[in-house]
């Protein structure tokens, strides 16, 4: 049976003394995500010497589901390691380290003694699991999962899509009875994978967005694991975000280096904007939206439905966080680009937002698949609201983008109500970043400044540091700061009162969507 990874203090020992560290300057960062697998080879200057993409597909085979091809995850992953390495002119055993980031709640199982997925990975927008999660809240066990996880019993979280896999794949519970069930999110079956299946483990911020795993203790819960009816020793072992944790298997690539460092995306965009210390905020525009803020060693509880997650542990310290999650941000752009067909570049989309004063009435609520932060609503449906004769494209593209930056905006107001602190600066980054238009009017929303980095491969990079603190790549996080560098900042050109005004009626319409499926 493979080896579950075990890390002693014997183990974090080699965490910063690895002979490959001073082997080459090239880190590997594998960034697996919701509509692409990528990977980008970082320099010791933080600078991108090759990268290579494979898009990924998502299969949405019943209203609110959302599912995709484990072992395409893997293939998409695997090719765009031998991509980069091929442009890059190297052998895998050049590569000082790879780190690895990933979309987070997405949930995979597979046979422990053949190493193949059971059925579809479980995406993180899937809605399948919301009867479970009522459930949970009628008898009010949604009370202690809130108190131990930091998360809301929502679907999105990883936990109520294994009780699912375990309550409707039989091949998964027939496993779990014989000891040979493997559950793990995308890091978890990127590391099995890589490493031949002879580790399975889970880095810690993954881990805490499961719903089973207890953020002040940082283990398992047992009481929840008991009432999901999740086989403990089905779960991968914990280990802390920068440290060797396992090594690539030969037999892939003709060559071999270690997985040193990983990260969720979202914690992985936090330490790649060098947010070090407590609050600084960061927000990433990808397939959703997702807002961050540094709070440090301290576990702040929120009272505005926000979620308290851990960002990191590096050696036995932890840094928590803060978080906002919207589940549609650039996937609306997506939607209008093919479904819609508005347009067939989504570069087009600030060329049409500009063309027009303004959204002329109109405001787009993307909950495709429910509402996130703050009001987690998975029974929300999309709307387009306002639309009249006069309604052209351009205005409801232009909706759509500030959709995006009114739903970042009440994520943020909701963090400083948490921390009582008012944030004096956010940094952005992801695909949607590149939209100047977007980028202004959450400026204009927020009245602060919103700075963009150079580089907006922010998600891989953290993941690079991760991996690169572990090898000695780069010595500490002081180091890391400096390597940050700001292309443009977003400045606020509208008085508060008229940026009220538009978020009240923003949330007008956010009323009028909720509770739609019954």
């Amino acid at each position: 049976m493979p080896s579950r990874v075990s890390f002693t203090p014997e183990h974090q020992e080699t965490l910063f003394f690895n002979p490959r560290r001073n082997l080459t300057d090239l880190i590997l960062a594998l960034d697996q995500g919701t509509t692409s697998s990528r990977s980008i080879l970082f320099t010791e200057k933080a600078e991108i010497r090759a990268v290579a993409s494979e898009p990924l597909e998502c299969r949405y085979p019943d209203s609110g589901w959302v599912e995709q091809d484990a072992e395409a995850i893997w293939e998409t992953q695997r090719s765009t390691i031998v991509k980069v390495l091929d442009q890059a002119g190297i052998g895998l055993s050049e590569v000082s380290a790879i780190g690895i980031t990933n979309q987070r709640e997405s949930t995979i199982a597979w046979n422990r003694e053949t190493g193949e997925a059971l059925c579809p990975a479980i995406n993180w927008q899937c809605r399948r699991t919301a009867g479970f999660c009522d459930e949970l809240k009628e008898e009010g066990f949604d009370e202690l999962i809130r108190n131990r996880t930091g998360l809301v019993t929502d679907p999105y979280f990883s936990g109520t899509k294994m009780h699912w896999i375990l309550q409707n794949v039989p091949e998964a519970a027939n496993l779990a009875r014989q000891g040979k069930l493997c559950f793990g999110t995308v890091d978890s079956w990127l590391i099995w994978k890589l490493s031949g299946g002879t580790t399975h483990a889970i880095e810690i911020s993954n881990a805490s967005r499961t719903l089973v795993f207890d953020i002040q203790k940082c283990e398992w819960d047992s009481e929840i694991l008991s009432r999901f009816g999740i086989p403990p020793e089905s779960l991968p072992e914990v280990v802390p975000s920068s440290g060797v944790i396992a090594e690539v298997d030969e037999s892939l690539f003709g060559g071999s280096a270690p997985i040193a460092g990983a990260a969720g995306d979202q914690q992985a965009a936090l330490f790649g904007q060098a947010c070090f210390s407590p609050g600084m905020a960061k927000n990433t525009y990808g397939t959703g939206c997702f807002m961050i803020s540094n709070t440090g060693k301290h576990l702040i509880r929120s009272q505005n439905g926000l979620l308290t997650t851990i960002g990191w542990k590096l050696g036995d310290e932890v840094t928590y966080a803060l978080e906002g999650s919207v589940f549609i941000a650039g996937a609306l752009v997506q939607w209008l680009r093919d479904g819609l067909e508005l347009f067939n570049d989504a570069a087009e989309t600030e060329s049409m937002a500009l063309s027009v004063p303004d959204s002329g009435g109109v405001f787009v609520v993307p909950a495709f698949v429910g509402l996130g932060a703050p009001h987690w609503d998975p029974y929300a449906r999309g709307l387009m609201v306002g639309l009249t004769r006069d309604t052209r494209r351009s205005h409801i593209v232009r909706a759509s983008l500030e959709a995006i930056a009114f739903q970042s905006a009440e994520v943020l107001n909701s963090i400083s109500q948490d921390t009582s602190e008012s944030l004096n600066e956010l940094r952005i980054d992801g695909g949607a970043a590149a939209n100047q238009f977007l980028c202004q009017f959450q400026a204009d929303l927020l009245g602060l400044d919103v700075r963009r980095p150079q580089i907006l491969e922010t998600t891989a990079m953290g993941a690079a540091f991760l991996a690169g603190l572990a090898v000695g790549t780069w010595s500490d996080q002081q180091v890391l700061s400096n390597l940050w560098k700001e292309e443009k900042t977003f400045r606020s050109s509208i008085d508060r009162d008229t940026a009220d005004a538009k978020m009240k009626e923003w949330l007008r319409a956010v009323e009028r969507s909720k509770a739609w499926i019954q």
